[in-house]
């Protein structure tokens, strides 16, 4: 029989502790990032109930009945194609049973509620698992080094090959950074790769689509591999050819703020004073309209989660925690820039994961 991993059984007790506070008899775990972080089971359908005496049941269907015995051997599994009905239907009141419901349509709920005894309570629980995952185990940074370096380190060759020039189009040079993540040993991207060029570098989301890069253009990539589990996410923008003045200037810009926000992200800093480091030196350079989205977000588990660092970021910075610094500059119809590293935040100064050279770069 496979040892359990005692990570997953700490989390559910803290987890448990925290629902016993807020009058929270069980709770159903739908979210299927949250199953596995407080199971370990990685299937695509399961749902968990966790209890404040500590007796959690997971349920899964039938194509992993191998998988959840192999990854979760310390507990009970019900196999049942509806995993959040089968489990809740087994629950006997009087109790009070906290449902996640961010994660859930109103359909769900009336469901759920069909399937409740008559002295089971229905309670909507919003980010109590959220609040867990903010601050990732010495296991979980490993991880997160690992798969940034991975990525790093096929951004780095892709430049070495000369793949990333003049002539080639964005979807091909998007194509040849995803192989070599893969072949390095990603199980796949953590997001669609963004390979911006020209005017495309002024839309921070555009893809990678069948331009030809030119002489003079600003490229943006922006990209990330998934691993293990866990997700990296990085950006840096390069010039074709020769920089002119206007790229030139907004690349410096952008390089001063991210530096700034990289300066700024330090246990105790609030995560929108954090935004409004990089902001104010974009706003001082007479860029401000054209920076358009906010500072940063954790990298774990989901590629985009908490803490966020914006204008209306709420709460500050912990050791342990993750946090992408990616200010940036977008001018319709010129181009844009975009520098993004992530970071873990320790007592000092936050570490740098994503670790390829930041300054200007012309091919």
């Amino acid at each position: 029989m496979a040892l359990a991993d005692t990570r997953y059984s700490q989390r559910r007790r803290t987890l448990a502790a925290r629902l016993a506070g807020q009058r929270i008899d069980m709770m159903l775990v739908t979210n299927l990032i949250h199953v596995q972080y407080l199971s370990g089971f990685t299937g695509s359908n399961a749902a968990l109930m966790l209890s404040k005496e500590l007796n959690p049941q997971i349920s899964t269907d039938g194509r992993y009945i191998t998988q959840v015995a192999e990854e979760v051997p310390d507990i009970e599994a019900l196999i049942a194609r509806n995993c959040a009905a089968a489990l809740l239907s087994q629950v006997e009141g009087p109790r009070r049973v906290g449902i996640e419901a961010d994660e859930i349509s109103v359909a769900q709920w009336e469901a759920l509620q069909k399937v409740a005894g008559e002295d089971v309570t229905l309670v909507p629980v919003r980010g109590v698992v959220e609040e867990l995952r903010l601050v990732k185990d010495p296991r979980e940074l490993e991880s997160l080094r690992e798969v940034a370096e991975l990525a790093s380190q096929a951004y780095r060759d892709l430049l070495a090959a000369g793949e990333l020039a003049v002539g080639r189009a964005e979807r091909d040079i998007a194509a040849d950074l995803e192989y070599r993540m893969r072949k390095a040993g990603a199980e796949h991207t953590s997001f669609d790769t963004i390979i911006a060029s020209g005017p495309n570098s002024a839309k921070p989301h555009h893809g990678a689509g069948e331009r030809v890069l030119q002489r003079g253009d600003l490229v943006t990539v922006d990209f990330g591999a998934f691993m293990g589990g866990f997700n990296s996410d990085m950006t840096r923008t390069v010039v074709m050819g020769e920089a002119d003045e206007f790229s030139t200037e907004i690349y410096e810009v952008v390089k001063r703020a991210q530096t700034a926000g990289v300066e700024a992200a330090t246990v105790g800093t609030a995560l929108a004073d954090v935004d409004r480091a990089t902001r104010e030196i974009i706003e001082e350079a007479g860029y401000g309209e054209y920076y358009i989205h906010s500072t940063g977000h954790g990298v774990g588990l989901e590629v985009h989660e908490g803490p966020y660092a914006s204008s209306s970021g709420e709460g500050e910075l912990r050791e342990g925690m993750t946090l992408t610094i990616e200010p940036g500059i977008y001018v319709p119809g010129r181009g844009g820039v975009r520098i993004e590293d992530t970071l873990i935040i320790t007592p000092g100064s936050p570490e740098v994961i994503t670790r390829v050279s930041k300054d200007l770069t012309v091919l």
